[in-house]
């Protein structure tokens, strides 16, 4: 089958949804299929540009290439997902949240002037019309799901993903909890390092880079060190963070589905999250795979000292989320995905 995987990309910006789509292609590929990245710059401001981008895969024609057809179209998240396509099938990671969930808080980007209300209410329509075209619909989360349904009441289907490759293995704990994530306002980072304010025997260490690493640096200032910025980590390097720390923090606001406690679970290592994480709650329980306390600096801080000082219960935590980690295979997704 030739299948083209649909993502749109931020240029010089990886993540997640990133990483998700080239292990898309790879594992079709694995399989078999003839399978390809198709992917556009996506620019989300001002407001009034998001349409345009979602016009762009409108105008795509991915029916055929090169004089042969293309059997299926996979798109991953908005906009790509507003392709159009008689066999598309939409695993969604993200929509547009500004205009859904964001919208009138301090993450939004409308505000109240006739066209930016009338540019959410336009993102709305065109989220139904093209997920509506397609042959079916996944989330990877059931809190995608469940916002799909709230928002533009579609029913998709729950299909998690695997996370990114890595060298996973489990080392002893050298006592540093561990931050992986884009260094943005939405990840809390900055409740890792006010609890590490808090709590004096707490090591952090924080990989990744983004718009809010000057204030996350300056919130660490006077902390003798005790919060390390290792900015953007290879593969090598990261997986043996994962192996070496003592729990991974993980605490977004409501995040769609966080890949960063599977690749901590596949590290054998526990979560710490908060009772607002949203996608994590999936995976993360209470005292079985990790904490989940208040999103407070002084509820973070206990949970990173408790886990310090029982160093077995996070070692029987962290195994617990291997098991649950290791249920989640590509095979699976591919299986789905082309049925």
């Amino acid at each position: 089958m030739r299948v083209a995987v649909c993502a749109p990309q931020v240029p010089f910006v990886r993540g997640g949804a990133e990483l998700m789509a080239d292990d898309l292609v790879a594992a079709l590929r694995a399989r078999g299929h003839e399978a390809e990245l198709v992917t556009m710059p996506f620019k989300w401001y001002p407001g009034t540009r998001v349409l345009d981008q979602a016009f762009l895969w409108r105008l795509v024609d991915l029916t055929e290439s090169d004089g042969r057809p293309i059997d299926r179209v996979i798109a991953t998240k908005f906009p790509a997902y507003c392709v159009r396509h008689p066999n598309k099938v939409a695993w969604v990671l993200h929509q547009f949240r500004q205009a859904y969930d964001y919208d009138r808080t301090e993450l939004g980007q409308f505000s109240e002037s006739p066209e930016d209300r009338a540019t959410r209410r336009s993102i709305e329509r065109l989220d139904a019309v093209a997920l509506g075209e397609a042959r079916r619909v996944f989330a990877t989360s059931r809190n995608v799901a469940d916002r799909l349904q709230c928002f533009n009441g579609i029913d998709a289907e729950l299909l998690p993903h695997p996370p990114q490759a890595l060298a996973y293995r489990t080392g002893d704990s050298e006592g540093f909890v561990l931050s992986v994530n884009r260094l943005d306002r939405a990840k809390r980072i900055d409740l890792l390092i006010e609890a590490a304010q808090r709590e004096s025997s707490l090591r952090v260490v924080i990989t990744g880079e983004g718009p809010d690493r000057e204030r996350l640096e300056g919130l660490a200032r006077g902390l003798n060190g005790r919060v390390q910025f290792a900015g953007r980590v290879d593969h090598e390097r990261l997986a043996d963070l994962y192996a070496r720390c003592l729990a991974v923090y993980y605490a977004p606001v409501d995040e769609d589905f966080g890949m960063v406690p599977y690749e901590a679970f596949l590290s054998g290592k526990p979560v710490v999250t908060t009772t607002d994480a949203g996608g994590p709650l999936e995976i993360v329980h209470d005292r079985e795979t990790g904490v989940v306390v208040a999103p407070e600096a002084a509820e973070i801080a206990r949970a990173c000292a408790y886990l310090g000082a029982h160093a077995g219960e996070a070692e029987a935590w962290g195994r617990a989320g291997r098991a649950v980690a290791e249920r989640v295979t590509w095979d699976a997704c591919v299986d789905a995905l082309l049925s």
